[in-house]
């Protein structure tokens, strides 16, 4: 998964968190993310741009660190 935003990502199924590693070493937990999106940010092909298109100011986070 070659990022120069995001190193890397987990997808809680449970719980519809999606987990985001940025390669800064900042982490952030997004809620009420369904599978479908997760299923779509693994196959797009700019992580940073899909996050910052989909994910971003569309569902509720947590910074984690």
């Amino acid at each position: 998964m070659p990022s120069t935003v995001v190193a890397h990502m987990d997808y809680h199924a449970a719980a519809h968190i999606l987990r985001i590693v940025f390669v800064s070493g900042m982490i952030y937990d997004y809620k009420e993310v369904p599978e479908a999106v997760y299923q779509a940010m693994k196959s797009a092909t700019s992580k940073g741009t899909f996050l910052n298109k989909y994910i971003k100011g569309h569902y509720a986070f947590t910074k984690v660190k």
